[in-house]
């Protein structure tokens, strides 16, 4: 009798163990590229250990020119995914992929057309029928925005290679690249302030740093998909509006041709131009996004046509995790 009463008391201690000495969910989140600064806020928030406090173990997965994320996480090789931008889940969603964006953590898309200065380029409506240096990525993304509504024409393109040497040696030509690294790249090699124009300031409603996920997750570990748009949400705050010295140091550690100045200026950057922070995150949160804002972004795509019409975008996100101000009380007053 002694000995059963014992069994029964341990399991009922095992059974009222705090849930913190459970195991906590290991997560994989995978990159768009190599570490840098765009990267920051997700950094913070594992130098923090913000996601542990949410009760999640995060590693992050560096991407790179060879990584294809969509596959990625479309496959389960990571459980959250970056991609640049909104195309990929509308890509995915059209393609019938089950896969969706749950945050979006730059309200402002980063890329930018960029000219020399007293060329009578300064803004996007000059650029029409000048050589623009664009990536084969751009072709049908951005470009398709800029011939619908501006008028650009193929003829236009010029291969760009990612490097900037042509530009600085031909004052006509303009260069596509992010407003966070081209720019400081021509101040730094050539010596003068380029003219830059954002485009999504220029009505480009693209979301960027967009979190994949497959929708099995969503729909089976909900609570390990909030626990991280939480945390990430809170790291980048505190990676904006805070100090970004710990995320920073975990950045250089992963990407050895990363520098403290380049960090430095992209930080200062996406602040200047809202980058992370600024329409709706301002009273959703950052990581905001809106039903109305993805159904305009794919009207402003079909209208260019990259998508045919019919393409439902309801399908390619869910709002069931963000808008909820997390993080917000970290912004300065």
């Amino acid at each position: 009798m002694l000995k059963g009463l014992m069994i029964a008391a341990g399991l009922v201690a095992c059974a009222n163990l705090p849930a913190a000495a459970q195991p906590m969910p290991k997560v994989v989140f995978g990159t768009d590229w190599l570490a840098e600064a765009e990267h920051g806020g997700f950094y913070e928030a594992v130098a923090l250990g913000l996601y542990k406090k949410h009760g999640i173990d995060v590693s992050i997965k560096m991407g790179g020119p060879q990584v294809n994320g969509s596959a990625a996480v479309a496959t389960g090789q990571v459980d959250f995914q970056l991609s640049s931008g909104s195309f990929a889940a509308l890509s995915m969603v059209q393609q019938h992929v089950p896969v969706q964006a749950v945050a979006a953590y730059f309200q402002k898309d980063p890329q930018v057309l960029i000219s020399h200065p007293g060329r009578g380029l300064d803004t996007l409506a000059d650029i029409k029928g000048h050589p623009v240096m664009i990536s084969a990525g751009a072709r049908d993304g951005l470009w398709r925005f800029l011939r619908a509504k501006f008028g650009y024409t193929d003829d236009q393109i010029r291969p760009y290679n990612f490097s900037v040497a042509p530009f600085l040696v031909n004052k006509d030509l303009v260069l596509e690249g992010f407003v966070s690294s081209e720019p400081y790249q021509i101040e730094q090699l050539g010596g003068f302030k380029p003219v830059v124009n954002l485009l999504a300031d220029n009505g480009f409603d693209n979301y960027s740093t967009v979190i994949l996920a497959q929708t099995k997750t969503i729909r089976e570990r909900p609570d390990v998909v909030q626990a991280f748009v939480d945390a990430s949400a809170e790291g980048w705050y505190h990676y904006m509006y805070g100090d970004p010295k710990p995320g920073n140091a975990l950045i250089l550690a992963a990407n050895p041709e990363m520098t403290a100045a380049i960090i430095d200026n992209s930080i200062k950057v996406m602040t200047q131009y809202g980058i992370v922070d600024s329409g709706d995150s301002l009273t959703l949160g950052i990581g905001a996004m809106t039903a109305g804002r993805w159904k305009h972004f794919l009207d402003q795509m079909t209208e260019a046509g990259v998508y045919p019409s019919g393409v439902d975008p309801a399908g390619a996100y869910t709002l069931q995790f963000v808008n909820k101000r997390v993080g917000m009380e970290l912004r300065p007053k």
